[in-house]
């Protein structure tokens, strides 16, 4: 669903690359995500922003959005959970995305303990919905089954 697809094409692939030998335009962009089947709501709105978490903070609590959302860190370490899947870490230059809709997404804070982590992210909106909706305990403890196992320690 979320799959961190960072990965640069080489060659000439119809996404704008051409390699290490083309035109400089088709060397100036390089593919950091593919996301795919991605599903946006009718009349859907659409922000950006810019995130900064200080150190050791852990982000927003769980929550969804409405749309999918397409992230990139700028610097730091972001640990990132959605259900269904494990946790993991993204560091700099590293990409993330979410489906939106019924999907809860656990966790978006950082990682590190010693530094800042900073990342863009744009998402996508339903319309008359908010861009983040909160998740309540019960409904947490309803859905816990869908949750992925939790790292040990």
């Amino acid at each position: 669903m979320s799959e961190n697809a960072q990965h640069a094409h080489h060659g000439h692939d119809g996404h704008g690359t051409g390699g290490e030998h083309g035109p400089s335009w088709t060397r100036a962009a390089k593919m950091l995500q593919d996301a795919s089947p991605i599903t946006i709501p009718e009349g859907a709105s659409a922000m950006t922003i810019h995130v900064e978490w200080e150190p050791g903070d852990p982000g927003t609590p769980p929550h969804r959005h409405s749309g999918p959302a397409f992230g990139y860190v700028i610097k730091g370490a972001v640990r990132f959970e959605l259900e269904g899947e494990p946790e993991r870490v993204i560091g700099p230059g590293g990409t993330f995305w979410e489906p939106g809709g019924d999907a809860i997404h656990y966790q978006d804070g950082n990682a590190l303990d010693d530094e800042r982590t900073e990342f863009v992210v744009t998402m996508m909106c339903a319309p008359g919905k908010p861009m983040l909706e909160l998740v309540d305990e019960a409904e947490l403890k309803e859905r816990a089954h869908l949750r992925a196992p939790r790292p040990t320690a």
